[in-house]
């Protein structure tokens, strides 16, 4: 699975300048879990379809009634019709220095980074499909007044989701500026109980295959994919024997391709079938 680099595959005809990119995304098939290395901050302003990023600690699931506010970072997504025949999205990108310009501008950049969460969920209202419109707009104004104008509807987002979501926003945006990365274990850990693969968890975690793996037996001191079989069959076990799911309402959770494949692992972890469990 290649690495798409966003927003450098958009902006072969547009400049960035300035730190700001606006982008219309579409497309007419169902993406399924593309690796993406976001190298700027970005609003997805999702209009037709539904959308599921996997970040390196969490995931999150949004439909067109939602849209997100995206950390930059390697993240693994899917993008997925819905009852229409096209996936449609508004992308809006800016730097870390707009980002910070704007803090010291319209905040008291005195608050405290909290947590970093690396989304923002945003419900979409009246203001927000204007604002979309507009932009729209802004695509065909010319090359003398686009750049200007695309600052101020930076500022009137920015400034319209500060006073919708209060505080809660404002701490989300100091912590986009803030360094720290999530260790390597705490990517690892979050993802046990996930049905990705050891090349998608070494993705979040930023390392090649190799790396991950040598990384990951001087962490555990075991290989990493006996460890997470270990783990992922462990949990399928305890799933059956609360008796409320089947074997074949799992074993795709659990990181296997077929029902047959994820029987064999379990008997031979357990000495019986997973029907032998329930």
């Amino acid at each position: 699975m290649p690495i798409e680099n966003i927003p450098e595959i958009y902006s072969k005809d547009k400049e960035v300048n300035e730190g700001l990119l606006v982008y219309d995304f579409k497309m007419t098939n169902d993406v399924v879990k593309s690796k993406v290395n976001l190298s700027m901050n970005m609003f997805s302003f999702l209009q037709v379809g539904k959308k599921q990023v996997h970040f390196a600690d969490t995931s999150i699931a949004v439909n067109s009634k939602q849209s997100l506010l995206l950390k930059k970072g390697n993240w693994l997504w899917t993008e997925l019709l819905d009852t229409e025949a096209i996936y449609y999205c508004k992308l809006f990108f800016f730097s870390e220095k707009k980002l910070t310009e704007f803090l010291q501008k319209h905040t008291k950049n005195s608050l405290p980074h909290k947590d970093e969460i690396p989304y923002f969920v945003i419900e979409n209202d009246d203001y927000i499909i204007t604002f979309l419109n507009s932009l729209s707009v802004l695509n065909t104004a010319s090359s003398d007044y686009s750049e200007r104008l695309l600052l101020v509807k930076f500022e009137e987002i920015m400034l319209y989701l500060l006073y919708k979501y209060e505080q809660k926003f404002e701490f989300y945006l100091y912590s986009l500026i803030s360094k720290e990365v999530s260790p390597f274990k705490n990517v690892v850990e979050s993802n046990v109980h996930s049905n990705l693969k050891l090349e998608e968890i070494a993705f979040l975690c930023n390392m090649s295959l190799s790396t991950f793996k040598r990384h990951f037996v001087v962490e555990y001191n075991e290989a990493p994919g006996k460890w997470l079989q270990d783990k992922r069959l462990q949990r399928a076990k305890d799933i059956l024997q609360e008796g409320q799911l089947k074997p074949s309402d799992i074993y795709l959770d659990m990181g296997y391709n077929n029902l047959s494949n994820f029987s064999i692992a379990f008997k031979n972890k357990f000495g019986k079938s997973p029907k032998e469990i329930i």
